[in-house]
């Protein structure tokens, strides 16, 4: 018990209090980059928005009334040259260099941990605020600057196909999720055999993983649609032959991951199972394999995400217009219009897509990252 009247403090902060320098430091290094980035995005999407007339230096630039999204076009290449872009990218550069500037001098004479963090982060913030500054400012005076946004920025032109880049991605996820639970009971049932005691069950298993990892997906999808469906007669359709190939390719990386995970459990789990009078397989089934399986969530998920961007290869197999992938309903606009702003919005689409799970990937190892070891009841 404390003694009446004496106050009692509370435990120091390790990390230190911050102070004006390191404070100010970071502010500029995050105004910088706000200015040079977040400045640049407002003014791109108020130009591509505002149905301004063509401005001379459009129509100098050969941008003319019949070019499908022109005004948008123009106002997106105005917005890159005008005046206040340059202002706050001048702006956004001085901030970056003196939070760069400040952040390089101090950072070893601050005394917390918390006040060098903010000094080594605004100086990082402040040069990519700096290297993106420059670099917009050059392109914004630059002779490609019309091509560009012509060729890259010409959303308008994309309107008569979202319909199809929408039903290009729904496809993309049931590929890629038919392709990984496949794979998942594929991979289960090889790993089991490549640890088997016998070699007439791990010789065909580790021939099978070799074969679909030591050959290219583009090349399995290939050879399996146009020479095995279609030489024997088979009657698959391209989409139903994908996610065939995609189940047995992804069952050979899904084995490898389940065989180290299942290795990774202490001999002593099997052990104990067995002296409770369990059988190999049962000792698997209730106590090996839930082990191992919570093991190998992350690396699975990560094998989903790349899954996903695999399934483009399809675009060789020439799939019906309502099977269209992603990639391949980006790639049919392009064909039918030459403006490459159908692969930004591809790239956006994978993106949308992609980043969920990449930040599911990361919670779920955040999650289990204290129970890699063991596994508590």
């Amino acid at each position: 018990m404390a003694a009446v009247g004496v106050e009692i403090s509370s435990p120091p902060d390790v990390r230190g209090p911050t102070a004006p320098l390191p404070a100010t430091a970071f502010a500029a290094g995050i105004a910088s980059l706000g200015l040079t980035l977040g400045g640049t995005l407002v003014l791109l999407v108020v130009g591509g928005v505002s149905n301004a007339p063509l401005t001379s230096f459009c129509s100098g630039e050969g941008i003319t009334e019949a070019i499908t999204g022109a005004r948008s076009i123009c106002g997106i290449a105005e917005a890159l040259r005008s005046s206040t872009e340059s202002a706050l990218l001048l702006a956004g550069v001085v901030l970056g260099l003196f939070a760069t500037g400040i952040g390089v001098v101090t950072y070893r004479r601050m005394d917390t941990k918390r006040r060098r963090n903010e000094m080594l982060a605004g100086a990082i913030l402040g040069v990519q605020g700096v290297l993106l500054g420059a670099f917009l400012l050059w392109f914004g005076r630059s002779s490609t600057l019309m091509i560009f946004v012509k060729n890259f920025l010409d959303f308008p032109i994309i309107s008569g196909s979202w319909g199809t880049l929408f039903t290009g991605m729904k496809n993309t996820v049931i590929l890629a999720f038919g392709g990984e639970i496949g794979g998942i009971v594929i991979g289960l049932v090889l790993a089991l055999f490549t640890i088997s005691k016998q070699r007439t069950l791990r010789a065909p298993a580790r021939a099978y993983i070799n074969f679909f990892r030591g050959t290219p997906l583009v090349w399995q999808l290939s050879f399996a649609y146009l020479g095995l469906a279609t030489g024997l007669g088979l009657n698959l359709s391209a989409y139903t032959t994908a996610l065939i190939v995609f189940s047995l390719n992804t069952g050979a990386y899904a084995a490898e991951v389940f065989r180290a995970g299942i290795q990774s459990i202490e001999r002593g789990q099997l052990e104990a199972a067995r002296g409770l009078g369990m059988s190999y397989l049962q000792s698997m089934r209730y106590a090996i394999i839930p082990q191992a399986i919570r093991r190998v969530i992350p690396p699975l998920m990560n094998e989903f995400v790349i899954l996903i961007k695999d399934t483009s290869l399809v675009l060789v197999l020439g799939l019906t217009q309502q099977q269209w992938d992603l990639m391949t309903a980006g790639y049919q606009g392009y064909l039918n219009s030459y403006f490459a702003s159908f692969f930004v919005v591809t790239a956006v689409g994978y993106l949308a897509i992609s980043l969920p799970l990449i930040r599911l990937v990361n919670a779920i190892e955040k999650r289990l990252r204290s129970g890699l070891v063991g596994v508590t009841a």
